[in-house]
């Protein structure tokens, strides 16, 4: 039996988890239904990815990692509106 915190979290039993395929991370879903609340998770709403599609996440990962190791900033971050500079003004956190 699952307990509800004060944070309206519940844990899904370990067995459970294991035999409808529900993993961290994975995408749950609650649905109203006559007899209670429902819960939809795991393969049931994100299907798994191919190899090929884990590759080129994994690709687009490591690519965005080498920018950064360069010190570059990767597309999309210049136009933010802040800085990391702007974040510590002010707070004694200088860095």
């Amino acid at each position: 039996m699952s307990k509800v915190t004060s944070r309206l979290r519940v844990a899904i039993p370990k067995a459970l988890a294991m035999r409808y395929g529900i993993r961290p991370g994975d995408e749950a879903r609650w649905e109203a239904t006559g007899r209670g609340p429902l819960l939809v998770a795991g393969a049931a709403i994100r299907p798994d990815l191919t190899p090929s599609e884990r590759l080129a996440s994994l690709r687009e990962f490591l690519g965005r990692h080498a920018v950064r190791q360069r010190g570059k900033k990767w597309r999309g971050t210049e136009n933010r509106g802040w800085t990391r500079e702007d974040l510590y003004e002010g707070r004694g956190l200088a860095r």
